[in-house]
């Protein structure tokens, strides 16, 4: 990143926080600061909620959100509450007071984003809530964090389980994991390999495997991203971080099959620099086998 393109996200942070009011103690002319406010409308009207899915959605640290919380409860419009069937976990609700006051919230939100639109022409208009669609498009992908996990960890296997369903919709005759080369487990861990999982304020999206064998090419395995956050570029990321990793470990090629329905996966491969090549293995649901020679810059900064 440039100097320039961080001085123009302070710039755009600053108009924004001035212009939508965020500033005052008292947001959107109600009776609470915009923190309380955002964690009023997170919460949302439909039932009881996690208080760690909460605060993981909006990125907040466990004591700010508990104070939060604490200022919502004293004025009677939240219910902070031990889950029924685990103790160590908190819920919450709104209350009666929660739900109008939120309802309130929502109308004089309206009423600030007309007041953003009003004084803009038609077009403008169309320019403004583009610019706004597309940066909430990037930010969100911003946040995404990308950790190595245990193929056994819960967030892997939901996402690995996702995987197989979608195959199963897709390909000619469906998917059966009992006839694809699946790696073992163990060719997923240091250090014959790894696994990546994608999460999305705290919710696993998506994860990629890479085998690591020695003496021969790394392997790229079970690349998958949610379908609810395609479009945000996740899967290309997936792609390099997999990549500088074997570099990092020595490799200077790696490879991958994919299926003929997997359009969108074969696009991205291609357009990553994969080049197609002979079968190198087995596996019945592959129609297409690529590899990429790897550089020394592709390592990165370890």
């Amino acid at each position: 990143m440039t100097t320039e393109q961080v001085d123009q996200v302070r710039r755009f942070n600053r108009t924004v926080t001035e212009r939508v009011g965020m500033l005052h103690d008292h947001y959107l002319g109600g009776t609470r600061p915009y923190g309380q406010a955002r964690l009023l409308w997170e919460i949302g009207d439909a039932g009881t909620h996690d208080v760690r899915s909460v605060r993981d959605r909006l990125g907040l640290d466990s004591g700010y959100a508990s104070r939060l919380l604490r200022a919502l409860e004293r004025d009677g419009l939240v219910a902070v509450e031990p889950h029924p069937r685990d103790g160590r976990v908190r819920t919450v609700r709104l209350t009666e007071a929660g739900r109008k006051e939120r309802a309130a919230l929502d109308d004089r939100s309206d009423a600030l984003a007309a007041s953003l639109l009003d004084p803009l022409d038609a077009g403008q208009r169309d320019r403004l809530t583009a610019a706004m669609t597309e940066v909430e498009r990037l930010l969100t992908a911003s946040v995404v964090s990308v950790e190595v996990l245990d193929p056994d960890h819960p967030d892997a296997v939901s996402c690995l389980r996702a995987y197989v369903t979608e195959l199963a919709e897709l390909f000619e005759g469906g998917f059966d994991p009992a006839r694809t080369l699946l790696p073992d487990p163990g060719e997923l861990r240091a250090p014959r390999g790894l696994f990546l999982v994608a999460r999305l304020h705290g919710e696993p999206v998506g994860c990629a495997g890479l085998k690591l064998p020695a003496g021969a090419p790394a392997e790229i395995k079970r690349l998958w991203v949610s379908p609810g956050t395609r479009g945000l570029g996740l899967a290309r990321r997936l792609l390099s971080e997999l990549e500088e990793r074997a570099a990092r470990h020595g490799h200077d090629l790696v490879r991958l099959d994919t299926n003929k329905a997997l359009q969108a996966a074969t696009r991205l491969y291609r357009t990553a620099g994969y080049t197609e090549v002979p079968a190198f293995n087995d596996e019945p649901y592959a129609h297409h086998w690529f590899e990429k020679r790897l550089t020394p810059e592709t390592a990165g900064t370890p």
